[in-house]
């Protein structure tokens, strides 16, 4: 996990989301809102995961794809929290942040992987 980068983003930021979570159930005692972040926030580390393991381009492309869309419904979250007085703007800032450094990250992924030519997309050349 030491070499990518993604990956160790994800995780990390899984960890805040946890602890945003918990902070949200104990301290303020919403429990409906902070549920949704906790799914959404954490699938996206997972999602990396199984992009990883990934048995085709096909596979690990949709799993990217899976992973960025779990991100920018993080941000939703986020956003929704802080604007109902959930969150304060110092808490928000940086969780925020992270969800949208990583929507950046899984977009350049997304585009990097579809601009490349599959090997099976590459037609063999004939003589005639």
């Amino acid at each position: 996990m030491k070499d990518n980068l993604v990956q160790q983003k994800s995780y990390s930021f899984a960890v805040r989301i946890v602890r945003v979570f918990r902070h949200l159930a104990e301290k303020k005692k919403e429990y409906v809102l902070s549920k949704q972040l906790l799914r959404c926030g954490t699938s996206i580390g997972a999602n990396i995961e199984e992009a990883i393991g990934a048995q085709s381009r096909a596979d690990f492309f949709a799993r990217i794809t899976i992973a960025y869309k779990e991100a920018r419904e993080t941000s939703f979250w986020l956003r929704l929290l802080k604007d109902a007085g959930y969150l304060n703007a110092t808490q928000f800032d940086i969780v925020h942040a992270e969800a949208e450094e990583l929507c950046r990250i899984l977009a350049a992924i997304q585009k990097t992987t579809k601009a490349k030519p599959s090997i099976h997309s590459q037609s063999p050349t004939r003589n005639s």
